[in-house]
């Protein structure tokens, strides 16, 4: 349980006003890194279910990886990885045991990520944005 409070306490000093903001997705652009992506799919009074990515251009295609889906418990003051896919972690999906070990793993790299993006200086815009359209031109659905 504290490594969910200490998640939402990275994710609440990178997006300080997330329970307030509508749905869509929000952009950060570092200098020095690949543009990160926030995508608000469901606000509720005391939830927030959100998706949370890096979208690299690879060949004509853009893939997300990292590709976090998490639930913020705004009232509680945790943060529950839901689904996480990316290349550096073999994981299950389905976390009942004995898949709760894997799913703690989840959650550390999960706090990890945040406090790399805090180390950066990430920062999400108050306007959401137009997420990056694949090579076709098709736009790029985040964390499907």
């Amino acid at each position: 349980m504290s490594l969910c409070e200490e998640n939402f306490a990275r994710l609440s000093r990178l997006v300080p006003d997330l329970a307030a903001r509508p749905s869509g997705v929000y952009g950060s652009r570092c200098s020095d890194g690949v543009d990160l992506y926030l995508e608000i799919v469901d606000q509720a009074p005391f939830t927030t279910i959100l998706r949370l990515t890096y979208l690299f251009p690879v060949q004509g295609v853009t893939l997300p990886d990292p590709d976090a889906r998490l639930r913020v418990y705004h009232d509680a003051g945790q943060v529950e990885v839901i689904d996480l896919r990316q290349t550096v972690l073999p994981l299950r999906a389905d976390y009942r045991a004995p898949a709760l070990a894997e799913k703690w793993q989840a959650n550390v790299f999960i706090g990890k990520w945040l406090a790399y993006c805090l180390k950066q200086g990430r920062a999400f815009g108050q306007e959401p944005v137009t997420p990056p359209t694949s090579a076709s031109g098709a736009p790029v659905t985040l964390c499907p």
